[in-house]
């Protein structure tokens, strides 16, 4: 007998999806560069907002979005890698999709706020540029064009690679999981809160977020403009 249980709920699928749209047209502009790298900082400041909510939804969203549902650990990656983690690890991330979750949070937000002190001299200065020293902006800016990107790349690609592996060889589709949030599973399994409440929860915490990151860029505006 097969149990479906919601595993992700739509705030963290949103999330999730519009971040992959984001980091895909970072990259895109970036490259692009000239007036682009306008929309570049714009998808900048939406990347870091997701962040904020996520970091926020870890503590408060549905059960398997918070961060105490997958914290992995050695012991946790050993025992999958034996063939036997805990049943509650193979519903939402296993161990070791949960270590490249928090490396990819931690990659992002990394670049992210590099992003915002740096100063490429080719047209982009970072809004919060002119809080930092030269020393620090010019090591911001190379981390984030020589480093930063780089391993978010990778990162990104390893996740896809993830995902293939697990379709092909585990017949088991993330994708499709990520996308409806239900997941079929042969033993009953905790399922995580996904209704108006924790959605109006969720569409208030993205609004505190996005104006805290506009308030960010507003100092660099109002310091310019004395």
């Amino acid at each position: 007998m097969a149990y479906r249980v919601r595993v992700w709920d739509l705030p963290t699928r949103l999330f999730h999806w519009l971040l992959a749209v984001c980091v895909v047209a970072l990259v895109v502009t970036g490259y692009t560069g000239g007036g682009a790298m306008e929309w570049h900082a714009r998808l900048g400041y939406t990347v870091l907002t997701l962040l904020l909510f996520r970091l926020v939804w870890g503590f408060v969203g549905g059960h398997w979005s918070r961060f105490r549902s997958f914290l992995p650990s050695p012991a946790k990656v050993s025992a999958y890698l034996r063939g036997s983690a805990h049943p509650d690890h193979l519903v939402g991330h296993n161990p070791l999709g949960a270590g490249s979750v928090f490396a990819m949070l931690l990659a992002l937000l990394v670049q992210v706020l590099t992003g915002m002190v740096s100063d490429d001299d080719a047209g982009f200065t970072g809004p919060l540029n002119r809080f930092v020293s030269s020393a620090r902006s010019d090591q911001a800016t190379w981390y984030h064009k020589a480093v930063g990107q780089w391993l978010i790349i990778a990162l990104v690609l390893l996740h896809v690679a993830a995902v293939v592996y697990y379709l092909k060889r585990k017949r088991q589709n993330l994708v499709h999981t990520m996308v409806i949030g239900d997941k079929m599973l042969p033993a009953p399994a905790a399922s995580s809160r996904d209704d108006l409440v924790t959605r109006a929860i969720a569409l208030v915490l993205t609004g505190a977020c996005a104006g805290l990151v506009a308030w960010l860029v507003s100092l660099g505006n109002l310091a310019s403009a004395q």
